[in-house]
């Protein structure tokens, strides 16, 4: 009855970890998943199953993760940890996992888990770009450390960004507006995203922008820079066009 019981934990676990699980072949297809992973991917298990597990990855990324498979298939089931790759969702956005993998060579197996790391990075992106727009050396410092935030900021800060970016085309987003839908008074949104962040809601604000336009870039569906300075809540195109290059080491109007 034990070995039944414990045979139930772990179906048990395997389908309500958060964490992404699976057993993959050497033949580079998934064999088995957890509800983690179709849910983070968005495709159904069926579509997992049938294709190439490297379809799904980026594109960038492809070669480094063949090259890294490879390297955990020789290495005579010694365990990988904390490889870092980014994979594309059905709807095109990207997820980063990192994976912790081992090898069953007698089995033809690897067993994988990825834990979805896709808001540290985005985070860490995002004090890149404030070091830059506030010109601050201790922002710029820490960019290059690995700064760890609290799920529950992780969780607030993602609640504040869905603001912005649902009210970010209009002129009229202030803090006040976000405060109020924040259910907190501005003193304490500023302090929050202060103590977080290192900069000012009004310079989060404008991080989270420009990252929007880098989206509206990809997507396609604008042609000219005041188009989607407009669609992000920039004023004045050549501000936009000033700070984007700042950012991102690239004039906007070669991207279009």
């Amino acid at each position: 009855m034990a070995g039944l019981k414990d045979l139930f934990d772990l179906d048990y676990f395997f389908e309500l970890t958060p964490d992404l699980l699976c057993i993959a072949g050497y033949d580079g297809y998934f064999r088995k998943i957890n509800p983690s992973v179709s849910k983070t991917l968005e495709y159904t298990n069926e579509e997992l199953m049938s294709r190439l597990i490297s379809s799904f990855v980026h594109e960038d990324d492809r070669a480094i993760t063949a090259k890294t498979r490879n390297e955990i298939i020789i290495r005579d089931n010694q365990p990988l940890l904390n490889f870092e790759n980014r994979y594309i969702t059905k709807s095109g956005k990207i997820v980063w996992l990192a994976w912790t993998s081992t090898p069953i060579e007698s089995e033809q197996l690897v067993f994988a888990i990825a834990k979805n790391i896709t808001p540290r990075k985005k985070l860490k992106e995002q004090q890149r770009i404030a070091g830059i727009l506030t010109n601050s050396d201790l922002q710029k410092r820490t960019i290059h450390a690995e700064t760890e935030y609290s799920e529950a900021d992780q969780a607030w800060l993602s609640e504040f960004e869905l603001l912005v970016r649902q009210y970010a085309g209009g002129f009229g987003l202030n803090l006040n507006m976000l405060s109020n839908q924040l259910a907190i008074s501005e003193r304490q949104l500023f302090r929050r995203v202060k103590a977080i962040m290192g900069i000012t809601p009004n310079q989060y604000i404008r991080v989270i922008r420009l990252q929007l336009a880098r989206e509206a870039i990809k997507s396609g569906k604008f042609r000219t820079v005041a188009e989607i300075s407009y669609a992000v809540g920039f004023e004045t195109p050549g501000y936009f066009s000033k700070i984007f290059k700042e950012i991102y080491d690239v004039d906007v109007k070669e991207l279009l």
